[in-house]
């Protein structure tokens, strides 16, 4: 859980620095700078050959549904939305994360469930004051489909490594971000007007904080962490994300909220990731799947 808790602080800056820095650069442009960045940190570390092919194509797959398409629909829907207000329509993620992997293992647990609601419930919580008469439905729709691109690349990628026990997350990261940057470029070649491109030094700065730690350390270590724990504490990782963004928003972007909605949805969130890893030590088959993950 270190892994998604650092992560969840990391991306907690992105918010911000994207609607504040990067409002004037084209999202699909955004998309395929970070994500070559990202590509770039990896690249030392490929090893392909460890890979078997089936899972070679999967992953290039899921690289392009987790990173490609999920970052081009996140970035668009900064020009309809305020930072905040991204933040906030994440809050379904959890839900797709937990249908998702109900879907592919063709069962359904309610635990995952509870949690994830619960965590919904919270940051819903967070942002009572501000929810009404946004009317911004465009947005909204972006950032689902956006939401469900992510949460579907994650339990995915969970599900392959878990075939591929002997080979090492760094080995094979440079791929999936590889075929996303390769979507978001292929993209670019039909809505992008590269000739009006313009990217200044400092906003340079923000793509590469961007690409080195959000993307490329970020996504390394949340799927890396996705691998050691749970189902539902994943779930409930995907949201911690949210009061973080709105108290690093106020600190640091000048934006307010109400600090009691704060304070009672982030416990209520924290509450939810509780009460699954109570009950989670009862589900006896789980742990022992964890437990062979990180033995490896």
């Amino acid at each position: 859980m270190a892994y998604l808790l650092l992560v969840s602080l990391i991306w907690a800056f992105s918010f911000g620095l994207i609607k504040t820095n990067l409002a004037s650069v084209n999202p699909i442009v955004i998309t395929m700078i970070r994500l070559f960045i990202a590509s770039l940190i990896f690249l030392p570390f490929f090893r392909p050959r460890k890979i078997t092919g089936k899972n070679v194509v999967s992953l290039i797959l899921i690289g392009a549904l987790e990173f490609g398409l999920m970052y081009i629909f996140y970035n668009l829907a900064f020009q309809y939305l305020k930072a905040y207000e991204v933040a906030l329509f994440t809050i379904s993620t959890p839900f797709y994360v937990a249908l998702a992997h109900n879907w592919f293992e063709n069962k359904w647990n309610w635990l995952y469930i509870f949690t994830a609601i619960l965590a919904v419930i919270g940051t819903v919580i967070v942002k009572l004051n501000d929810i009404h008469s946004f009317g911004l439905f465009l947005g909204f729709f972006i950032v689902q489909l956006s939401n469900i691109c992510f949460a579907i690349g994650q339990v995915l990628y969970r599900r392959v490594m878990l075939m591929e026990i002997k080979v090492k997350d760094a080995e094979i990261f440079a791929l999936p971000y590889l075929s996303g940057a390769l979507i978001a470029s292929i993209v670019s070649l039909f809505l992008v007007d590269w000739q009006s491109v313009r990217i200044t030094s400092g906003q340079w700065w923000n793509l590469l904080y961007l690409g080195a730690l959000a993307s490329g350390l970020g996504f390394f270590l949340w799927n890396y962490g996705a691998r050691r724990t749970n189902i539902g504490v994943l779930a409930i990782f995907n949201n911690l994300k949210i009061p973080l963004a709105i108290i690093v928003s106020l600190i640091f972007f000048g934006e307010k909220t109400n600090i009691v909605f704060l304070l009672i949805g982030g416990t209520i969130i924290l509450s939810a990731l509780v009460i699954n890893e109570v009950l989670e030590k009862h589900n006896r088959p789980s742990i022992d799947i964890n437990n062979n993950i990180e033995s490896t």
